[in-house]
């Protein structure tokens, strides 16, 4: 049995990565550690900071410190910050939340990814997480995040569902947040298109990597 480290910048991820876990990889020792004040810093800065690098990192050797046989972000936002974590703990894994639905996504076989988010920040920093010849659509939720925030989870979903509309073009979707995970089968169901979503990929690489 493994200890897993989550890393959440958003208080919505906990759920739908457990979830994953439970369906396709139970009894896996799970440490959530949260700082929801980052994905607010990032909102207010507009940008990343050395100073929120730093508290990455900090939350990476608390991870390592556990006994941690793995790290997973579930922060699309903050690529660069969890590569300064990867770099500082070399000999074990540590994943972005989007680099197994990513390598899935490949393996489909698509050229135009429609990128669906409810958190702005994604939508600049997830896109060049694509090798180069993809197109990515980036697509905003307007409003999901608020709705999601104040607890109305059925017009988080509507919205969600209805910016995805707006990539139908596109060979597949993939969801930029786990907190949009549980509304893949809506997505897919509206728009007739195969939709990927960040947590199940995320637990079959985990799972592939340690072993099991």
């Amino acid at each position: 049995m493994a200890r897993i480290t989550l890393i959440h910048a958003l208080r919505h991820s906990p759920p739908p990565i457990e979830a994953a876990f439970a369906r396709l990889w139970p009894g896996q020792t799970l440490m959530n550690l949260l700082d929801d004040s980052l994905s607010a810093d990032l909102a207010r800065e507009g940008q990343l900071t050395p100073a929120m690098t730093a508290r990455f990192r900090t939350l990476g050797d608390y991870a390592v410190g556990t006994g941690s046989a793995a790290i997973l972000f579930t922060c699309s936002a903050f690529g660069p910050c969890i590569e300064a974590v990867a770099a500082d703990h070399p000999t074990m894994p540590v994943l972005k939340p989007n680099e197994a639905m990513i390598e899935e996504i490949l393996a489909s076989g698509a050229q135009r990814i429609g990128l669906l988010a409810t958190f702005p920040g994604t939508l600049t920093s997830m896109p060049p997480e694509f090798p180069a010849g993809l197109t990515v659509v980036p697509q905003l939720a307007e409003g999901a995040l608020a709705a999601l925030d104040a607890g109305d989870v059925a017009g988080h979903d509507r919205l969600a569902v209805a910016a995805a509309m707006n990539l139908a073009d596109c060979d597949v979707i993939a969801l930029g947040q786990f907190s949009l995970a549980h509304v893949a089968p809506m997505v897919a169901e509206a728009t007739g298109k195969r939709v990927f979503s960040t947590p199940e990929s995320a637990v079959r690489k985990l799972r592939r990597v340690l072993g099991a």
